[in-house]
């Protein structure tokens, strides 16, 4: 293989650290032929392949390459796997593979003609595997990988280990942070900078400026094929969000604001949303998850809403953005016609620590989300809890 991309495959893996790994490097099925690992910038996709190589390469012959190389402005992926399989390698990695032009199709090209030879690919969330010419839905499966839960957080940032509790553990109160007296002030720090795994850098706030910058001026508008004008258009919707979550669309108004017809908000909105900036709360009324309509709208994450919000940011709309940021994950989570949320035939209604239960006094099956709150009992549950699901 070429001795310069060799060089950076071995200084980028000797240099990742292993002690740490994110709730997807269990879940994936690293013997398929061929897997995506997606999600927004800064989630550590990454990392799970440089961690996966170090832990294996004495297993595997195994080589990594980033499709934003240089390299790439005079060779092919298709040229990078041919000559690897000569050589006898197994297990080929792609990063950044939605900064390859053509990555749909010479991917294709590979699987049919390297059977034996495993390829796994990392890209941005709002890549679509059934975009464009070639269709990779049959051939390759989409791991789609968020930030860190409240329970990653506290392994990265304070080396606590604590097991995945299940929604049923959550609301049976029986998540207990066994050694932690106190888990509100880890959980304000979560809020504040702990979704992303470069949360303890000081120039946290700088660096995840420039995500949005680079996630709302680049990755959308390339892959949807907007021009620089839509682009800013763009920008601007996400700051009119921001400053107004939880942001109820009415889309007429909206529209006029920024600038753009009425019939495109809901693409820019799933683009948003894919990419990570945005969270999309939708009613029942599509009977599939993702297709009800959109009830609220909020900033991806709470380390966003704190960023973009600044001294304006709504703790009401904190709450709201951690339970729906984090359950999104392993449940089905829609509007509640009653109260705020639901997931199957359980209703929550999220507050502070004084809120009361009069709005779901006679629902049943139903749950009062409490933050500044320790420890719950019977329907009154701790918000900090239902971070430690993943």
């Amino acid at each position: 293989m070429d001795a310069t991309l060799t060089r950076i495959m071995e200084q980028r893996v000797d240099a990742v650290s292993i002690a740490f790994h994110r709730y997807m490097y269990s879940q994936i099925n690293w013997e398929r032929q061929m897997f995506g690992l997606v999600g927004p910038r800064g989630v550590g996709k990454t990392t799970l392949f440089l961690q996966y190589i170090h832990e294996h390469r004495g297993q595997k012959k195994m080589f990594y390459v980033s499709a934003d190389n240089v390299y790439f402005s005079s060779h092919s992926l298709i040229d990078v796997a041919d000559k690897f399989a000569r050589e006898g390698g197994q297990h080929l990695f792609i990063d950044e593979i939605h900064k390859y032009g053509n990555w749909s199709q010479e991917l294709k090209q590979i699987y049919d003609s390297h059977p034996d030879l495993n390829v796994s690919f990392t890209g941005s969330s709002i890549l679509d595997i059934t975009h464009g010419e070639a269709d990779l839905s049959r051939r390759s499966p989409i791991y789609r990988m968020q930030g860190l839960s409240f329970r990653e957080y506290l392994a990265l940032f304070h080396g606590l280990q604590f097991p995945v509790a299940t929604l049923a553990d959550v609301l049976a109160c029986k998540v207990k942070l066994d050694g932690v007296a106190h888990p509100l002030p880890w959980f304000h720090e979560y809020l504040q900078h702990g979704y992303y795994p470069f949360g303890g850098d000081p120039q946290f706030e700088m660096i995840l400026n420039q995500i949005v910058e680079q996630t709302m001026d680049i990755d959308i508008p390339q892959y949807a094929k907007m021009t620089v004008a839509t682009g800013r258009k763009l920008r601007h919707l996400l700051s009119i969000i921001s400053k107004s979550v939880p942001f109820k669309p009415v889309m007429d108004s909206l529209a006029t604001v920024v600038g753009v017809s009425r019939n495109v908000l809901p693409d820019y909105f799933v683009y948003m949303e894919k990419a990570g900036m945005i969270g999309q709360l939708r009613d029942d009324t599509g009977g599939i998850r993702g297709l009800g309509k959109v009830e609220k709208v909020y900033l991806d994450n709470t380390n966003l809403a704190y960023v973009m919000g600044g001294a304006m940011t709504d703790i009401g709309n904190i709450r709201e953005t951690f339970f729906y940021n984090q359950m999104r994950v392993v449940s089905d989570i829609i509007a509640s016609r009653i109260a705020d949320f639901e997931i199957g035939d359980i209703t929550f209604e999220v507050g502070g620590k004084k809120k009361s239960s009069r709005q779901v006094k006679n629902v049943p099956n139903a749950y009062v989300v409490k933050d500044d709150l320790e420890i719950g009992a019977g329907n009154q549950i701790p918000l900090w809890t239902f971070g430690m699901t993943y």
